[in-house]
């Protein structure tokens, strides 16, 4: 054999071996896969993973855990799927990271579009949206501002509506009022809030609404996003009219800011595609993914700037309250246990 034919062998080698090198260095964008374990109802996540996809390319697999979301995702253990965890309420966060199951990240662009009160301070979460717990009134009522303490005040005596105190979004107030003014003075609190209490302690949010149209009650609390899907006719005619019955003030604590809850997300621990899980993210707080967010289901965006709903920045201008959410949900069981021992939900 010559030495031409060796070489005449070796051309096709050769080519073969760059072409392979080509389709590797041309797939890993589209080749790319993320486990997304979310809590959150598909029809409102699922626009955003599709325009993250159309944008990056990176195929998202949607996991919808409707309960037990930290359960299992540590069961899995470290051979967990899971890149990137994302639920609702901050209690359902921070038991992620409380779990262990979270992975601190370091990310330049989620510094700089979520403020330091609304993320981990190692990087363990970070809040997506937020939706603020308003005050729902009678839409001739002369109120033009409030605070959550008021709403103990002998003056509303029979005329509160709220749903029950053990849901998790009044938990979220209630650990709030804990961390603004401790334990005794917000045990006080509620059983003076039950004393005014206009019905029993039940019922979704948008029944507060539609318990102001009837008579049954003046004020009541309730989350802000309720009012864009009932003034936008997303409940049908009956909640357009209770949307319509009502005016809405941002209340605040005495000193502080309206309290919110939020959209969040972690990476998970055992994240195995790491680097496409931080992109996700990152792309979550862009302005397009933002403008989803405020669109999809009325919720503030928590970049300042960023696009907000013409039905929900109606409302006014949002103070969200400073206090970090992370010392506001140590308070989440106290919360609970104080909602139990005035007996709120009886």
């Amino acid at each position: 054999m010559t030495i031409h034919t060796l070489l005449d062998l070796r051309r096709p080698i050769a080519g073969a071996i760059v072409a392979l090198a080509t389709v590797v260095s041309a797939t890993p964008l589209s080749a790319q896969t993320l486990n997304l374990y979310t809590s959150r109802e598909p029809g409102l996540i699922q626009p955003l993973i599709d325009a993250f996809a159309k944008s990056t390319g990176i195929k998202v697999n949607s996991i919808f855990v409707t309960a037990g979301l930290a359960e299992r995702v540590a069961a899995e253990g470290t051979k967990s799927p899971a890149d990137v965890l994302m639920s609702v309420d901050i209690g359902n966060v921070m038991d992620l990271v409380e779990k262990g199951l979270a992975e601190p990240v370091q990310s330049a662009v989620l510094e700089k579009a979520i403020p330091a009160h609304l993320r981990g301070a190692k990087g363990e979460w970070f809040a997506l949206s937020l939706r603020a717990r308003v005050l729902y009134a009678a839409k001739d009522s002369p109120l033009t501002s409030f605070t959550y303490e008021q709403l103990a005040s002998p003056q509303y005596k029979g005329k509160v509506c709220i749903r029950a105190g053990q849901h998790p979004y009044n938990v979220a107030l209630v650990a709030a009022y804990l961390a603004h003014h401790g334990e005794a003075e917000t045990e006080a609190w509620l059983r003076g809030v039950k004393a005014n209490l206009g019905r029993k302690a039940t019922g979704g949010d948008r029944d507060v609404a539609r318990d102001i149209m009837g008579g049954i009650c003046d004020i009541g609390i309730a989350n802000s996003y309720y009012v864009g899907l009932m003034r936008g006719g997303a409940g049908g005619p009956d909640q357009l009219k209770w949307g319509a019955a009502i005016k809405v003030i941002l209340p605040t604590f005495a000193g502080g800011g309206t309290q919110v809850n939020i959209s969040g997300a972690s990476v998970a621990k055992n994240a195995p595609n790491r680097a496409a899980a931080i992109r996700f993210l990152e792309y979550l707080v862009s302005d397009d993914a933002q403008k989803i967010y405020a669109e999809a289901n009325f919720e503030y965006p928590v970049k300042a700037g960023a696009a907000i709903h013409p039905l929900i920045a109606a409302l006014g201008q949002l103070k969200t309250d400073p206090l970090p959410l992370t010392d506001i949900a140590r308070h989440r069981a106290t919360a609970s246990k104080l909602v139990e021992k005035v007996g709120f939900d009886n």
